[in-house]
């Protein structure tokens, strides 16, 4: 989750002026079948993932406990959150308590009674573009460079100076302050709109019981030290996905595995079992979500090239789209991608944590989530691809264009971070190369993990069929 868990005022009062309406609508029921794959065989270098089978649920009870449930149960009063974050423009159309609030957070009622605003899914799940919410696209603007753990304490000091030190509110606070003190020197970024998620995970495990999952204090095994980025994958290709996560690591039950969130505030197994009972519905939501339009005109002889060349080049891996629609799960080895190895080595292949995880609640029972290290990445669908720049498993590459030409990818570089300053030609973010990195608000792609290399397959094309690959993509 993003910085937006240690409450970072500045970050706060952006968010609370974006004043832009949402596109979101509460979708119906769905059920979504298998799609079919295009080979028997996969080609060399990859290994297809099996589907395993997956609980069903209700698209708008999912929508509704997203929005408004205490699968996170702790976080500041209720009324002293009101007060700090200043008035909601209520982008989600909520009612009651939650419409006074960013959409970032839910107004619950936490174990002792009290109530206070937690945060949900939507702080890496939610993103602007052109000026308005999506829903289920990812976060890529966030800035996780900053340790902000000092705004933590100064809530701490408020909630205790305000209510006491031994409070209900105080009380209501403390899981979520012992979870952010811990993540807030762990989980700093070199740059802005990365995320840190496999590294959240692994620290916030490392602080659970296997057995029950109750707090440690202390952790139970040793947190690597390096932060490794990712970019927030859009929710609304879950529904074809057989395995979670860049690396495909997460198998069995996609519902529990998605419920990862409650960890920062989680009592015990207990109230994870009731907290599960809800994301089969939270998952069928995920599902019915669909991408963005893309909003400008495309060039209808192009597009009609672009597909000839997508399903030459393109389709084997990234599966057909239109009519008849195919995805083959494939998992990529390191050797034959190529892209930067280290999220796929580094937190998902720790050891210990994947070892606690699978033994703990979240691998156990009759609907079980298991963690599988892998030595690849994924190819994934490529629904609304244009709206999820910038691209690669780390952001690296701020375009279409520099995706499928890799001798353009620039070294370093950097962008506004304005959800309206996007470039419809290369289709990504505008940018300036810098010479140089050392800022955090300039992408530098020397750093380990932050690599633009890899993903050659466009580079043979001609600088004509890379344009009608592009005018295609625009269309998915």
């Amino acid at each position: 989750m993003r910085r937006f868990l240690l409450l970072g005022a500045s970050l706060i009062l952006i968010f609370i002026a974006c004043n832009k309406e949402s596109t979101t609508e509460t979708p119906s029921p769905v059920t979504t079948p298998e799609l079919p794959i295009l080979d028997t065989i996969p080609p060399t270098g990859t290994t297809r993932i099996p589907a395993t089978p997956q609980r069903s649920g209700d698209a708008n009870k999912g929508r509704e406990y997203l929005i408004t449930g205490d699968y996170v149960n702790s976080g500041p009063p209720l009324a002293l959150a009101t007060t700090f974050f200043g008035e909601s423009d209520n982008l989600l159309d909520r009612e009651g308590d939650n419409a006074d609030l960013p959409y970032q957070f839910n107004a619950v009622t936490a174990s002792n009674g009290v109530s206070v605003a937690a945060p949900n899914c939507l702080t890496c799940h939610a993103e602007f573009l052109n000026g308005q919410l999506i829903l289920g696209l990812g976060d890529n603007t966030v800035d996780y460079s900053q340790d902000q753990g000092g705004q933590t304490q100064l809530l701490t000091t408020a909630i205790n100076s305000f209510y006491g030190t031994n409070s209900p509110e105080a009380v209501a606070y403390e899981p979520f302050r012992r979870a952010t003190e811990v993540i807030s020197e762990a989980t700093i970024t070199a740059v802005r709109g990365v995320n840190p998620a496999g590294k959240l995970a692994v620290v916030l495990d490392a602080h659970r019981n296997a057995s029950d999952l109750s707090w440690s204090e202390d952790p139970l095994y040793p947190i690597p030290q390096d932060v490794v980025p990712s970019d927030v994958p859009a929710w609304w290709l879950t529904k074809k996905k057989n395995a979670l996560y860049y690396a495909g690591i997460g198998r069995g039950d996609h519902a529990k595995t998605i419920m990862a969130a409650s960890v920062l505030t989680l009592q015990d197994a207990e109230q994870a079992a009731e907290i599960d009972t809800h994301f089969p519905d939270v998952l069928a939501f995920l599902k019915s979500i669909e991408p963005p339009i893309y909003p400008e005109i495309t060039d209808a002889i192009r597009v009609t090239k672009g597909k000839d060349i997508f399903n030459i080049h393109c389709a084997k891996c990234h599966g057909t789209y239109g009519a008849i629609e195919t995805y083959p799960n494939l998992l990529v080895d390191l050797e034959n991608i190529q892209t930067d190895p280290l999220l796929a080595a580094s937190n998902y292949g720790l050891g210990q944590f994947i070892d606690s995880y699978n033994n703990s609640w979240f691998g156990q029972g009759e609907h079980a989530a298991q963690l599988v290290p892998t030595n690849g990445y994924v190819a994934p669908p490529l629904d609304g691809v244009w709206a999820t720049a910038p691209y690669l498993h780390n952001g690296a590459v701020p375009t279409l264009e520099d995706l499928l030409n890799s001798e353009q990818r620039p070294t370093y570089w950097e962008r506004s971070f304005d959800s309206n300053d996007f470039d419809y030609q290369k289709v990504g973010w505008h940018y300036q190369e810098r010479t140089t990195g050392g800022d955090s608000n300039i992408y530098d792609t020397t750093l380990p993990g932050y690599g633009n290399t890899g993903h050659f397959y466009g580079d043979k094309l001609s600088v004509s069929d890379r344009g009608d690959l592009i005018e295609y993509l625009k269309t998915l």
